[in-house]
């Protein structure tokens, strides 16, 4: 029966590519209008045909992790353009409109995000072993969307660029201070004040990013202009001249976001810079991955740019800026997974076979997400006043450029 029902619903779904479906039964179906390679997935148990039909998102991720559901060559990635390709087309699995309805309606109780059980979220996947991270970011660990200036650049440089446009946003001068909220493994931290002479405070949940970055911030000889600290930003009680937060806001949950806004417009000073970098999505609000959020990022959502914005209006701040970059992270993320191959059989050790399918999944599943379905970055440049910045991007030029930046009084 269920074998039924799930050919009735990829034949509904999938009208673009090529894709072959071996059940359990034996029994070989095709479906799509041959438009690509051809993609050849094989289900091994009853049990994964009767969740896929009742709850395909969060059963897709499980079969491939369990290896109930294999792919010929593991062609993951093609079954994810398949996938992304038809439902960014319009078309979807027969109930899940129904069942994507109420995960959007719950999702306030999914994302309540308290300081402890935000903490537990920030946990459950940044504490993870300091070996898996090395293993596939670039030497200086950002874990976030680097800034391609040419398809040619080296993941190392992209990452370089990212926190150099940043940088440039900021407008930061020497002795300024900057608070980086959800400072990761320092390496933004570092970068400010090595190379732009600010002093920094850095605030992470994550124990293991906590230990890791102080103990750079000590052998980069910066212990005088960095101050790494296990807390909340929400327990803050101080003013910043410049406020950086890069792959934090995915973790606040829309019930927080107007705490996390009025947060940031309290800790600024009258003419401080905010720079909020997220994932974010280009389609109206909705609800994240069932898989996603059961076993990667717990209480995470990527916001459309309505729900940002409807915020930071309530909180009285300035939107100087709002830049979207699209294919960025698509990138990043293939550089992620080729190294993560690259390292499989290490990995596997460090964890197991189980670990390297769940991780592979996330990798390609994000990748492919902002390839074909509507997932991007946004920056936010937020300010208390209207001129606290340069009235044109010119200075971003300049800076990039190396030549001094006037600020916004001096642009008048």
């Amino acid at each position: 029966m269920w074998e039924r029902f799930f050919d009735f619903a990829l034949r509904r779904m999938i009208k673009i590519g090529a894709l072959t479906v071996v059940f359990p039964s034996g029994r070989v179906r095709t479906y799509g209008d041959g438009s690509s390679d051809q993609v050849k997935a094989r289900l091994h148990d009853r049990r994964s045909v009767r969740r896929l039909v009742l709850n395909p998102e969060l059963a897709f991720g499980e079969s491939y992790t369990d290896a109930t559901l294999t792919i010929e060559n593991d062609d993951l990635r093609g079954l994810f353009r398949v996938i992304l390709q038809n439902k960014s087309a319009g078309t979807n699995l027969p109930g899940q409109a129904v069942i994507q309805k109420i995960r959007s309606a719950l999702r306030w109780i999914s994302q309540h995000n308290p300081i402890g059980r935000a903490q537990a979220n920030v946990a459950h996947h940044y504490d993870l072993s300091d070996a898996l991270y090395e293993m596939f970011l670039d030497e200086d660990r950002q874990y976030s969307c680097a800034y391609f200036r040419t398809p040619d650049d080296t993941l190392e440089q992209a990452q370089a660029q990212k926190k150099a446009h940043i940088a440039g946003k900021l407008l930061i001068e020497p002795g300024m201070r900057v608070l980086d909220i959800g400072c990761g493994w320092g390496g933004m931290a570092l970068t400010l004040a090595r190379d732009y002479g600010a002093q920094v405070v850095g605030v992470t949940l994550s124990e293991e990013q906590y230990k890791i970055a102080r103990a750079r911030v000590s052998a980069a000889g910066l212990d005088d202009q960095i101050d790494i600290r296990l807390m909340d930003y929400r327990a803050l009680d101080d003013r910043f001249d410049r406020i950086v937060s890069v792959g934090m806001f995915e973790h606040v949950g829309v019930p927080h976001y107007n705490e996390y806004f009025a947060k940031v417009r309290g800790l600024l000073t009258e003419e401080g810079v905010a720079l909020i970098h997220t994932i974010g999505r280009t389609i109206p609000p909705s609800h994240t991955n069932a898989w996603i959020a059961k076993y990667i990022f717990p209480g995470g959502y990527c916001p459309s740019m309505s729900e940002v914005l409807r915020v930071v209006e309530q909180e009285d701040l300035y939107p100087c800026d709002i830049e979207v970059w699209r294919l960025h992270y698509a990138e990043t993320l293939r550089h992620w997974h080729q190294r993560f191959s690259a390292n499989r059989a290490r990995i596997k050790a460090l964890y197991d076979e189980r670990f390297c399918r769940m991780w592979s999944y996330y990798l390609l599943a994000c990748e492919m997400t902002f390839r074909h379905h509507h997932q991007c970055v946004f920056q936010f440049q937020l300010t208390r006043l209207q001129d606290a910045v340069p009235l044109t991007r010119d200075y971003l030029y300049r800076a990039a450029e190396g030549q001094p930046v006037e600020h916004a009084h001096a642009a008048e």
